[in-house]
């Protein structure tokens, strides 16, 4: 009878940590969509990509909701952004521009992120929640830079 309590109360454990309540909210404003492109860092178009502390603006195609902002964080490791502010629903002025390799800002607002970490720089109102960058997963294979969600 014993085991069979300290059985019940494992699984009661188990089951109780594995539902907990998670803070963390998905942005309201960016859809997800599903994406892939491979960018090849030996073509011209991407080649400033090499050079760590470096970040590109990477529009069309099908590529994230405006684009994608990938940023080489040195040591063969490169981050991908969304290129759609966070913190607007993506309109004709929410495409971020890459501003010097390391911060993006908002065409609409002047909000300044972080391309090492996607925090929001810039002050925000008080009485709303900012979001940070949405971040793609990247990998990386030789010369080669795939990107997707």
């Amino acid at each position: 009878m014993s085991r069979l309590l300290i059985i019940a109360i494992f699984f009661t454990v188990l089951l109780s940590t594995g539902c907990s309540n998670n803070t963390s909210e998905r942005n309201p404003y960016l859809p997800e969509p599903q994406f892939s492109i491979d960018i090849n860092l030996n073509l011209p178009q991407y080649g400033s990509l090499n050079t760590p502390g470096s970040a590109l603006l990477i529009e069309g195609g099908n590529i994230g909701i405006r684009g994608i902002i990938v940023y080489n964080q040195g040591f063969g490791t490169y981050l991908a952004w969304e290129a759609s502010c966070p913190n607007h629903i993506p309109n004709s002025c929410s495409t971020l521009k890459v501003v010097d390799g390391i911060t993006a800002v908002c065409n609409c607002d002047d909000y300044l992120y972080s391309l090492v970490n996607g925090a929001l720089l810039s002050e925000f109102p008080e009485n709303q929640r900012p979001y940070p960058l949405l971040n793609y997963r990247a990998s990386v294979q030789g010369s080669v830079v795939t990107v997707f969600n």
